[in-house]
């Protein structure tokens, strides 16, 4: 069975879900998807810890299902605006498993993932698959995916 490692930009599949659709990723049924007759041998959720009930209970979710969840602090800066960017763990994750995985499957529609994508293509054999919002996807993301997988209400609670 090929060995599959998924990295999940969970706030970038919360809010693009939202903003499209205005419901929430199924993250149960996306893994029956993605793992099918696949070895899983990394699966991480990156994620803001803000620490409130709501978010612990859709973590322990996340943990139920299979996934290592990876938290950072929320940060409020004193202009309002706030910070909890993951794109270099979730970066450094991915070249980690690059050598292991047959298939690398990340969940987000940051463009700024299209390097690494690129570089995946260019020093592994690893095939890589992007889910993501189409109308919110960076097109340079698409273009870098071996495979891009469209986020539908197939997908959606």
């Amino acid at each position: 069975m090929p060995k599959v490692a998924i990295f999940v930009d969970v706030q970038n599949i919360y809010y693009t879900t939202k903003q499209v659709f205005q419901r929430h990723f199924n993250y149960h049924a996306f893994w029956q998807q993605a793992t099918h007759e696949r070895e899983v041998i990394a699966a991480f959720a990156y994620a803001i810890n803000k620490g409130d009930q709501k978010q612990q209970g859709f973590q322990n979710i996340l943990k139920g299902i299979g996934f290592t969840v990876k938290l950072k602090p929320y940060i409020q800066r004193i202009d309002g605006s706030s910070k909890g960017d993951w794109d270099v763990g979730i970066t450094l994750d991915v070249l980690d498993y690059t050598k292991q995985a047959d298939v690398i499957i990340l969940l987000s529609g940051d463009g700024d993932f299209d390097l690494l994508l690129n570089k995946i293509r260019n020093t592994s054999n690893a095939l890589t698959q992007v889910y993501g919002v189409p109308q919110l996807t960076a097109p340079s993301l698409i273009r870098a995916a071996d495979e891009f997988v469209a986020i539908d209400t197939s997908l959606l609670l």
